[in-house]
């Protein structure tokens, strides 16, 4: 049985709810690297090499050693336990994709909407097309190592209201990735409950110690 057999397996015989999560931004990101970083399979991309008769249409200000590209989607997928497993979906970052993005909103839990804080102007349609389709959201600042900007600078940027949850993280770590993606699913418990999600702090906090017995 070879490896795509057996997950399919596995999926099958312990899975009873698939809850579908999509990963938002501006071009480069971070959308491919996070959803590699925390999939527990092999994750489906559909990278292709970057040639000039993009450059026309791509803007790659800030992003110009960039040599590949999301042409459809990523896909991973992680297990939050024996029964629930996360369906993540990267979506392509330059606009003329976009039009992609209401189909993969089709059905989606929530989202993460991955910012660069040297480029916050890319995020704004992210995060207008979410409001639109009425899908929560929260926002993770993937470290590019740019200028320092305080939350309430960001908030302001991108016009976000108190209790939408603003992250820091590496979309290289997967125990980063988990953390946004553990921040999401508590925010979409928190609305579920119909209690106000505050903003978590944008570092992880200490794990509490097991009880001794």
């Amino acid at each position: 049985m070879d490896s795509a057999t057996s997950d399919r397996a596995a999926l099958q015989a312990t899975a009873d709810n698939g809850l579908k999560i999509v990963v938002v931004g501006g071009f480069g990101v971070g959308k491919t690297t996070m959803v590699r970083s925390v999939s527990e399979i092999r994750p489906l991309n559909t990278e292709e090499t970057m040639t000039r008769a993009g450059e026309a249409v791509d803007h790659l200000d800030g992003v110009q050693s960039k040599t590949s590209t999301t042409v459809a989607f990523d896909f991973g997928r992680i297990s939050l336990d024996e029964r629930s497993v996360l369906y993540l979906f990267g979506a392509p970052g330059q606009e003329r994709f976009w039009f992609l993005w209401d189909r993969l909103f089709s059905g989606t839990l929530g989202a993460v909407v991955l910012v660069d804080t040297r480029r916050l102007a890319d995020s704004w349609y992210a995060i207008d097309r979410l409001e639109h389709h009425g899908t929560p959201f929260i926002v993770a600042c993937n470290d590019f190592g740019g200028p320092l900007h305080t939350e309430q600078q960001i908030r302001e940027a991108l016009d976000l209201s108190d209790d939408v949850p603003l992250v820091e993280c590496d979309a290289r770590d997967r125990s980063s990735s988990k953390y946004v993606l553990i921040t999401l699913v508590e925010h979409l418990h928190a609305l579920a409950l119909g209690t106000t999600s505050a903003a978590r702090p944008e570092t992880t906090p200490e794990k509490t110690p097991e009880p001794t017995s």
